[in-house]
């Protein structure tokens, strides 16, 4: 398979072969019967030891942070320090990073290649980000200036490191605060020089290092030359990668303080100069930058992404979440003594028909508030906190499983299709297909409006039929095949939860089913 062909991690029927790797979200630390003794006797020799010892250069890391912006206004911070200011916190703090990560194990950095200076490059691009020691790339880069989460900023002695690194702040649930960091951004990498470079992790959160999530476009936004950053960790045991599933911050730490030596490669590839075409357009300057990084690392270079705190796969030409939420639906409803195929749902064909949390609860014959609650969250809500009763037809059906799939297509078909204004008959426009796959398969909205513009191309009308509605969801050689293992997987609701093995198209199996754990998402 290519780098970056849309069948990555796509999953289809199960075929006999070797165990494909995992998905990117996730990490699997096995451990022999050997490896389990060593670390038990070095995590209660070494790592107690190396943790304190790491904790008190952190805090002896504040007063040097605190000191370099000490007395300055909200407008002095606006420009680059100089000075005395610069010269002793800098160095000081350089000098106490190096040495918090030699106490945790990382004895050795190992770095390749020439760092550009700030006229060739004023930013810089690091991948695969997969774990939060993942800071100490910024050691070799001289402490550039980073991209972090406002909300960082009240985390004891981290917010006050982003004051020091003078740190371009992104609320991730305030568009105007991204609007205002592209601004930021554009204003230091365009400024000759004057500003240190900008360090960027462009996946934006963590993986297993198997594969390179989805470049968001932020750090090309500039339209200025980047330098790509790999960061490795050649170590015989990966106890550093911290992933949507796998072990939790608590583990790795320990577990890493416990190996005798951590070993990080940083390579600097050359420059990459953006095309005329690239400068306009981010999100293919983002891809081809991926691409390069990719091929250096030896690994794919895929469209799997994180879109709000949910872990999303690619599958042909449409998104979907790594693992059906709708069983998480079908947890809470069972929790509740509650069958999705008693409940009286109602819904009018064609006709929404907007819901309150409290009308949910008492059509659905709930009482417990945080059954509710944790119920009625699943669903797409308008800004007055109200729910389509149709979204909650549909998803019922689906887990209650006495329909098959015909039957269940046909259903969301009647749901959510509308009367054609030029004709008789109704048709499914991508309102209606968009909120079917969403619910579904937990795809993004803008995905699957994207896929219906593609399936409405081979006809006159901007609309599915019935027909063509089921074509594509059950007998597309692609995505009929997505619908029969993600809605009909072969085990029972309550089984463990599984995750997808990664592979070609035609080669991977079915999606997880069963219990599935709140998201998490690991990044900065």
């Amino acid at each position: 398979m290519s780098q970056g062909s849309p069948g990555d991690w796509a999953p289809l029927d199960p075929t006999p072969g070797p165990p494909a790797p995992a998905p990117p979200f996730v990490h699997e630390l096995h451990l022999s019967r050997l490896q389990r003794v060593k670390f038990c006797l070095l995590g209660a020799l070494l790592a107690p030891i190396r943790v304190l010892l790491a904790f008190i250069v952190l805090f002896l890391l504040w007063p040097f942070a605190w000191l370099q912006v000490a007395g300055l206004t909200e407008e002095q911070l606006q420009e680059p320090i100089t000075g005395w200011r610069k010269t002793v916190c800098h160095n000081g703090v350089l000098g106490l990073s190096r040495l918090l990560f030699f106490l945790l194990g990382f004895l050795r950095i190992r770095v390749r290649g020439q760092r550009a200076t700030r006229l060739q490059a004023p930013v810089l691009v690091a991948a695969p980000h997969s774990t939060f020691f993942d800071p100490i790339v910024l050691l070799p880069c001289d402490l550039p200036k980073v991209v972090s989460r406002a909300e960082n900023l009240s985390v004891p002695v981290i917010g006050a490191l982003l004051r020091f690194n003078q740190a371009i702040l992104v609320s991730r649930h305030d568009p105007a605060s991204r609007r205002r960091v592209v601004e930021e951004v554009r204003r230091r990498a365009t400024s000759g020089g004057k500003w240190p470079q900008v360090l960027f992790f462009p996946e934006g959160t963590c993986s297993n290092k198997k594969a390179l999530l989805k470049f968001k476009p932020g750090a090309f936004i500039a339209g200025v030359p980047v330098q790509p950053v790999l960061i490795r960790y050649p170590n015989s045991l990966d106890t550093t990668s911290w992933a949507w599933r796998g072990p939790g911050v608590l583990k790795v730490l320990w577990l890493t303080a416990s190996q005798p030596c951590s070993i990080v490669d940083v390579e600097f590839l050359p420059v990459y100069r953006p095309s005329p075409e690239e400068s306009r357009d981010p999100t293919l300057y983002a891809n081809n930058v991926q691409r390069v990084m990719a091929q250096a690392l030896g690994i794919p270079a895929t469209e799997c992404e994180f879109v709000g705190s949910l872990p999303v796969i690619v599958v042909g030409r449409l998104k979907v979440a790594l693992e059906p939420q709708l069983w998480e639906l079908g947890k809470v409803l069972r929790k509740a003594g509650l069958s999705p195929g008693c409940a009286d749902t109602g819904a009018e064909p064609g006709r929404s028909r907007m819901i309150s949390q409290e009308e949910f609860a008492r059509q659905l014959q709930l009482s417990d508030p945080q059954m509710v609650a944790g119920a009625f969250s699943y669903f797409q809500q308008d800004a007055s906190g109200l729910v389509d009763f149709r979204d909650v037809t549909l998803a019922l059906a689906a887990l209650d499983g006495s329909r098959n799939l015909e039957e269940l297509t046909c259903l969301a078909f009647e749901l959510f299709a509308e009367e054609q204004a030029e004709a008789p008959g109704r048709l499914l426009y991508k309102d209606g297909f968009s909120t079917i796959l969403h619910l579904l398969l937990g795809s993004p909205r803008p995905a699957a409006v994207a896929l219906h513009a593609e399936l409405c191309q081979a006809g006159p009308r901007q609309g599915l039929s019935l027909c063509q509605f089921q074509e594509f969801s059950l007998h597309h050689p692609l995505h009929g095949k997505l619908f029969s293992t993600y809605l009909r997987p072969s085990q029972t609701p309550d089984a463990p939860s599984q995750t997808p093995d990664a592979s070609s198209p035609g080669s991977t199996p079915a999606l997880a089913n069963g219990t599935v754990q709140a998201p998490k998402q690991k990044g900065d």
